[in-house]
């Protein structure tokens, strides 16, 4: 038994030794290179003990996704302007040179320094102007039968509020840029300042002849563009009457003409156009008591008419005054009134001041003065603010005067209605229609 564990223990030491001498003989193991890792755990614990399976596990840093900029506008349209226009330089709208006495002023190197001296009010006109050709080119296409008022409505808002970059949910926001007055969407006999409240039903039918009226400011410049729709070439002639007819005063206006001038060229055109409807043929009417107007800063009507009848105004329009062209016609009597239920007001550029005593009042005030300022609001926007209970409020504000209730203004039930609109601006060198399109 001692032998035999003497002869294996000899035995073992020689394999020892052989197994030693191998090993050191043997080139060194190359070590693996390292793979790049943001992971700290995939280096050996700190105490030598060994790596568990997970920190065994090689991981491939990923590339970051790249967020791309984007360089077309949306459907809705969603693109915040300044995005697709990094430069900050808007397109120029549809330049026109001054004619008869005023030709002089295109060429006169002092008129063409006043247009350059600045041009900062200039360029938010322009920015404004270009949300509104988008958010109405694609308008255009997405209204359709059979869609509620209100989803119009919000649909052209909403886009108006994501191109501007102005939601108009805090304080001052809404002043700052946005959505110049309540989107009107007149329909039939209906010409203006209808705009759906809370809990509207009302659908658009193949049959309707709508106008659809809403406006883009920056910093209180305002443009003021409208167009009408329909479905059923019927009333092509209505429309193409009334296109034609804003396109002429438009034409027609400029640096010292008067107002009467231009309201009896309208008139000519637009009655020089017929529609037949069924087996009854209408002479296309203006609308009398509607007006084109100039607009203020942050004043959507500056105080100055535009008729759309020959008449005996003799106020002249002036260099750097903005106007908006709007022409209405009608298959019915040609004069609105007021009718329906009231969704636009406006503080009183002049509200006086006034005691109030009901707080609903006064709350409702301080928003208005906070979200609006002279801007046109609807109830809408007030729901939109999370205001709720000031119906009492507002009439009350009304009724001193402080706000201004501009109900929809109808003409005889049963005969239509359209209406065109754009905004220009009376420059030193020329005159620049900034509302104009591709489309109208």
């Amino acid at each position: 038994m001692a032998a035999q564990a003497e002869d294996a223990m000899a035995k073992l030491a020689l394999s020892e030794n052989q197994g030693e001498a191998a090993a050191a003989a043997a080139p060194p193991a190359a070590k693996p290179e390292a793979e790049d890792s943001d992971d700290e755990d995939d280096a050996p614990p700190a105490d030598g003990s060994a790596p568990t399976a997970a920190a065994k596990k090689k991981r491939k840093r990923k590339p970051k996704k790249k967020t791309k900029t984007p360089t077309t506008q949306t459907s809705p349209p969603s693109v915040p302007l300044s995005t697709l226009f990094p430069s900050g330089d808007y397109p120029i709208g549809e330049e026109s040179p001054y004619r008869d006495d005023n030709s002089f002023r295109t060429t006169s190197e002092e008129k063409r320094h006043l247009d350059r001296l600045d041009m900062t009010y200039l360029n938010d006109f322009r920015r404004g102007a270009e949300v509104h050709r988008q958010v109405r080119q694609w308008a255009q296409g997405w209204i359709k039968p059979g869609m509620g008022l209100t989803e119009i409505a919000e649909g052209i808002e909403g886009s108006v509020r994501a191109l501007t970059g102005h939601q108009g949910l805090e304080d001052g926001d809404n002043i700052a840029g946005g959505v110049a007055f309540p989107t009107g969407l007149n329909i039939n006999h209906i010409a203006a300042h209808y705009s759906p409240n809370a809990g509207n039903k009302t659908v658009v039918k193949q049959e309707d002849v709508m106008c659809v009226d809403f406006g883009v400011h920056i910093n209180g410049r305002i443009v003021d563009s409208a167009f009408t729709m329909s479905w059923d070439p019927v009333y092509d002639p209505l429309l193409e009457a009334v296109k034609a007819a804003t396109n002429t005063g438009v034409a027609a206006a400029g640096i010292d003409v008067r107002m009467c001038d231009i309201g009896e060229q309208i008139q000519e055109v637009m009655e020089s156009y017929e529609v037949t409807i069924g087996k009854e043929t209408h002479p296309v009417k203006c609308i009398r008591n509607l007006n084109g107007h100039n607009i203020g800063q942050w004043k959507i009507h500056g105080g100055k008419s535009v008729p759309i009848v020959k008449n005996n105004d003799t106020t002249k329009m002036e260099e750097g005054e903005v106007f908006a062209i709007e022409t209405f016609g009608s298959t019915g009597v040609g004069y609105v009134r007021d009718d329906l239920e009231c969704s636009h007001y406006a503080k009183a550029a002049d509200a006086p001041h006034v005691d109030l005593r009901l707080t609903s009042a006064k709350n409702l005030l301080k928003v208005i003065n906070k979200s609006f300022g002279t801007l046109p609001f609807c109830r809408r926007y007030l729901d939109r603010l999370g205001q709720d209970k000031y119906l009492l409020g507002l009439n009350n504000l009304v009724s001193q005067g402080i706000v201004e209730a501009y109900p929809p203004l109808v003409d005889k039930k049963g005969s239509y209605t359209a209406q065109f609109e754009h905004t220009f601006l009376l420059r030193p060198n020329c005159k620049e229609v900034l509302s104009r399109g591709d489309d109208y």
